[in-house]
C-alpha cells in the first residue's frame, strides 16, 4: 500500500508525498508533477509485480484549488496514456501523439 499525500511548500507549490506503508522505516518520495509521481509508482509498484493501492490524502493548508490542479493534471496525464495505448493519432488534448508512427512522414 502507497500513501499518497498532496502537501504544499513554503512557497505555496504543491507536491505529492510517497510512502509505502508497507516497509518500516520507509523514506519519503517527493514528486513535483504528475508525471514524476507516475514514475515514482512504477518504480516503488516493481516489488509487488505492479499490484499497488494508493490511498490519497492532503495535509493541513493544501488549498481545494491545489488539490483541484493535481485532479485535472492525473485526469490529463491518464487522458493522455490511454491515446498512447490506442495508437490514436493525437493526445486527448489535440496534440500529436508521437508514439504513433502514422504521424511521420517518410521523407
Amino acid at each position: 500500500m502507497i500513501e499518497s499525500t498532496i502537501k504544499t511548500s513554503p512557497l505555496g507549490r504543491w507536491y505529492i508525498e510517497l510512502i509505502d506503508t508497507t516497509k518500516e522505516n520507509a523514506e519519503p518520495v517527493h514528486c513535483l508533477d504528475v508525471y514524476e509521481y507516475a514514475d515514482k509508482i512504477e518504480e516503488m509498484g516493481k516489488e509487488y509485480d505492479g499490484m499497488v493501492e494508493v490511498i490519497w490524502s492532503s495535509d493541513e493548508g493544501v488549498t481545494p484549488e491545489q488539490i483541484n490542479e493535481v485532479r485535472m493534471q492525473m485526469n490529463a496525464y491518464e487522458a493522455e496514456q490511454e491515446a498512447i495505448r490506442n495508437g490514436e493519432a493525437n493526445l486527448a488534448d489535440g496534440t500529436p501523439n508521437f508514439n504513433n508512427p502514422e504521424n511521420y512522414e517518410d521523407a
